[in-house]
């Protein structure tokens, strides 16, 4: 799987990118993720990539062209999804990851400013949101992306049940149980917080069983 990334602030992805999971990722060259500066394909002195909007209005948007320009040199697998982030767009959930997750090619546009020409969706095959709010740019929606879509791709994740797991729960629309960890006991001003003797009881049905009754249904 290979990710282009389209951003004006490319050393942003410097530090996540290099870490965990991802570095692991693209050592084993299960991805590889490539960041293209949007301002290496603007035009004139000053390379710029917004301006004010024709009618008038607050704030700047994201020109058409520089994004065509990039798009254009991005050479593109044929399993391949050009994406750009909008509150309005779809809602990315544990489904869409894993249909993602099957491409070759995701290439991610990180507006900024107070949005972008609208000529823009001609050039992507979809918009995406990762929730109702607004925020500064598309860079923070495209590492959770990023990081959601490799850790589906097989041999990325040391241990094949986390994936299947993910698969349950996206499936079943639950959220996971309640997990612990040592110490058995951890006290906070003198009020003890233990852990659930039945995962201390070795008894894997009725742990089971108490993992199931725990579930939590996303819509409740």
């Amino acid at each position: 799987m290979k990710f282009d990334l389209i951003t004006i602030f490319p050393k942003i992805f410097d530090s996540y990118f290099n870490e965990s999971i991802i570095k692991r990722a693209r050592t084993k060259k299960k991805v590889k993720i490539a960041i293209h500066n949007l301002r290496d394909f603007a035009l004139g002195r000053h390379r710029q990539v917004d301006d004010r909007p024709y009618g008038g209005g607050a704030g700047m948007l994201m020109m058409v062209e520089p994004v065509y320009r990039a798009l254009k040199k991005i050479k593109k697998s044929k399993r391949s999804k050009i994406i750009i982030f909008n509150p309005s767009g779809k809602k990315f959930d544990q489904a869409m990851a894993r249909k993602f997750s099957a491409l070759d090619q995701l290439i991610l546009i990180c507006p900024r400013y107070e949005g972008y020409d609208a000529r823009i969706k001609k050039l992507v095959d979809e918009e995406i949101s990762i929730g109702d709010y607004v925020l500064t740019g598309g860079e923070i929606p495209a590492m959770m992306m990023v990081d959601a879509v490799t850790r589906l791709i097989p041999g990325v994740l040391g241990k094949q049940e986390s994936v299947e797991s993910d698969t349950f729960f996206e499936s079943e629309n639950y959220i996971k149980y309640p997990q612990y960890t040592r110490p058995e006991v951890f006290t906070v001003n003198g009020k003890k917080w233990r852990v659930p003797p039945v995962l201390l009881s070795g008894d894997h049905k009725k742990i089971g069983e108490w993992r199931r009754k725990s579930l939590k249904h996303k819509n409740k």
